[in-house]
């Protein structure tokens, strides 16, 4: 069926979200229209203020409004002697959860997957170089336990190796293939506090 272009639109925007296929766009489209307009507009809006008052973090590239620095890195209380270092801002947020971290992070934007075409040059890894020049003595790679994250954490252990820094990892406890954002608290607060160094 033809839908009239300005609903049609909508569907077709709707259908390009992570997860969402064409009769999921459909439904969403149709509830949207069903909504209020003042409901409708305050939800472009807030997307609107999204897109411009968002940014990437000067320092760890987490999210930060209206650049600058994120919270975590403006919160003196923070050891800045460890850096965290994470896949998505997501992460960020479940590892937060935990309760078992109080050191910074560092987000990646992504793994290694040469077969999507993520090379290095393509991750935050020059970010991630230039605050080691900081008084840094730990890094843990809390990546996703993916073939991807082990790869980009073997990548990232061999290239920022030197003398007096410490890399390592989660306990284990946090599934194969599974993501840190499914993870619940107890296990990541857990995972973090019994973390394993990395050997050379």
């Amino acid at each position: 069926m033809n839908y009239p272009p300005s609903l049609q639109s909508v569907i077709d925007e709707l259908g390009r979200f992570p997860g969402v296929g064409p009769k999921s766009a459909q439904r969403i489209a149709f509830w949207l229209m069903r909504q209020p307009a003042e409901d409708v507009r305050r939800l472009s809006t807030a997307l609107g203020e999204m897109t411009e008052k968002l940014s990437f973090c000067e320092r760890c590239c987490n999210i930060a409004e209206s650049g600058g620095v994120c919270p975590i890195c403006a919160d003196t209380r923070r050891d800045p002697s460890i850096i965290c270092v994470v896949e998505d801002p997501r992460d960020v947020a479940a590892v937060e959860r935990s309760g078992a971290f109080h050191g910074t992070y560092h987000v990646l934007h992504g793994v290694l997957n040469p077969l999507e075409g993520v090379t290095p040059d393509r991750l935050r890894v020059s970010e991630l170089i230039r605050r080691l020049h900081e008084e840094v003595t730990e890094v843990i790679f809390c990546l996703n336990p993916t073939v991807e994250g082990e790869a980009t954490t073997l990548y990232l252990t061999k290239l920022l190796r030197h003398d007096g820094l410490k890399f390592s990892q989660p306990a284990s406890g946090l599934p194969v293939g599974g993501d840190l954002e499914f993870a619940d608290d107890l296990t990541l607060g857990r995972a973090i506090d019994g973390r394993r160094t990395l050997a050379d």
